[in-house]
């Protein structure tokens, strides 16, 4: 189960990455007063670049020191194209292309009409980053896990395997077997170990806020979190048996004449379901930083180095609550999973 689990988890993490779109904002210059909602939304929002700091220049301006990302663009019209968003940077031109608002677009310089288009987007945006690191940092943990098991044995945990046997053993005994049950879990753990391992790394790694690959916001990303939501949504439906095709369709105990009223009832259930594990990871890491970041924002408000001891330590407890919404949340996301895999499994009872 182990090696099921290592590939599981490299090719859950490529598809994911695949699937996001980037809502970031350039840097700019400005000597407009500090504007917190702006500040908090380029942070928790996703990038063509990695913001690092600003500076003031001579003149008082903000000069925004940014990590430059690989851009990948494919249109029919100019073919595959490939540079850094350095070249974006500050509302500037290349080949044509633009960043209006987070997306990529490109004019026609040949047309009269200023037509503009949008490319298809395969570029390595931050939170695309983040997803590569923290999958590299999954497979370093799991192989380390696999070797240590081999040389240890089962029976005497020692290093990273007395880490992370009992988390594993946690989700195997509390949340697989306790609801989809011991005949059953098995073939199912691979993937509620990844999610759980997967939404706990990168929530640790969003609590981080510097170097980068860390403080990239990606459980807090919305296509993230739908493809999640949708993997558990699949897995759900194609391990369906009969006796919840029937509970949907010709439900117990109803007469026939309600069921033109229950089946759309149930097939709106059936999509509420991944709908309500979306919105709960994503609002939920989303809230967290949106706190914390407010907290910080308050120094700048009020221009008063007063304000900053109590903004600290009101962020050093959020930060404290965030690290344990970190856990929850990969359990919360893990325990609904397999509740949903378990009533699409189990069979009628007599």
């Amino acid at each position: 189960m182990k090696t099921k689990l290592v590939f599981f988890f490299l090719f859950f993490f490529l598809l994911t990455g695949t699937t996001l779109t980037s809502f970031g904002q350039e840097g700019h210059e400005t000597t407009e007063p500090f504007d917190a909602s702006t500040f908090i939304m380029d942070h928790i929002a996703d990038s063509h670049e990695w913001h690092l700091w600003t500076v003031k220049d001579q003149e008082g301006h903000d000069r925004h020191i940014a990590l430059p990302l690989p851009v990948i663009l494919y249109s029919k019209e100019n073919g595959l194209d490939i540079f850094m968003s350095g070249k974006l940077a500050h509302g500037h031109s290349y080949k044509g292309y633009k960043l209006e608002e987070g997306v990529i677009i490109h004019e026609n310089e040949e047309s009269n009409s200023g037509e503009k288009t949008i490319p298809l987007d395969f570029s390595m945006t931050k939170s695309v980053v983040g997803l590569l690191f923290s999958c590299i940092i999954g497979l370093v943990l799991f192989l380390s896990l696999s070797r240590s098991y081999k040389k240890t044995g089962i029976s005497h945990p020692k290093g990273i395997q007395s880490f992370l046997e009992p988390v594993i053993l946690f989700v195997r005994d509390d949340i697989a077997i306790a609801n989809i049950g011991k005949h059953k879990y098995e073939k199912y753990m691979p993937y509620l170990l990844t999610v759980f391992f997967f939404i706990l790394i990168n929530n640790l790694m969003g609590l981080v806020p510097f170097p980068p690959p860390f403080g990239a916001n990606v459980t807090g990303n919305i296509a993230v979190t739908f493809v999640l939501a949708f993997f558990t949504f699949i897995i759900t439906q194609f391990s369906a048996n009969k006796n919840y095709w029937k509970h949907v369709f010709a439900t117990p105990g109803v007469p026939l004449w309600l069921l033109p009223v229950m089946i759309p009832v149930e097939l709106i259930g059936i999509i509420s379901k991944p709908f309500a594990l979306m919105i709960r990871l994503f609002a939920n890491i989303t809230a967290g930083h949106i706190i914390v970041l407010s907290l910080i924002c308050l120094i700048f408000i009020f221009k008063s180095l007063l304000v900053a001891p109590v903004s600290i330590l009101f962020v050093i407890f959020m930060d404290c609550l965030e690290l344990l919404v970190a856990f929850l949340q990969a359990y919360v996301f893990t325990l609904l999973s397999a509740l949903f895999i378990s009533l699409a499994v189990q069979e009628e009872h007599h």
